[in-house]
């Protein structure tokens, strides 16, 4: 139980704290789910972040608008899916990164 409420803390964590609880879970808890479930987080803020500001930049030339869409959507919709799947407690990787880490 206390890893299922874990798993929706740091999904959840995107609208409050997204670098510093998937960090703080890091560090802090042993299990190595939760652990590889912290860094995808992590990794996954950060590079939705970046294409995110990049999608904004290139929105003056009209080409980052669908783009800018598509990532602020993602954003949002795939930790409500990490936290629908950490209910359910069948497993959770994040797109584009969740191969990244084993």
């Amino acid at each position: 139980m206390a890893t299922k409420g874990l798993k929706i803390l740091i999904h959840a964590s995107t609208w409050f704290a997204p670098v510093l609880v998937p960090i703080i879970v890091y560090l802090v808890v042993s299990d190595r789910e939760v652990k590889s479930l912290s860094l995808q987080a992590l990794v996954f803020h950060l590079v939705m972040g970046v294409l995110i500001g990049l999608s904004w930049v290139f929105s003056w030339v009209l080409i980052g608008i669908p783009f800018l869409i598509v990532f602020s959507i993602m954003a949002v919709v795939v930790p409500v899916l990490g936290i629908i799947r950490a209910l359910q407690e069948r497993p959770f990787r994040y797109p584009i990164v969740g191969s990244w880490f084993s």
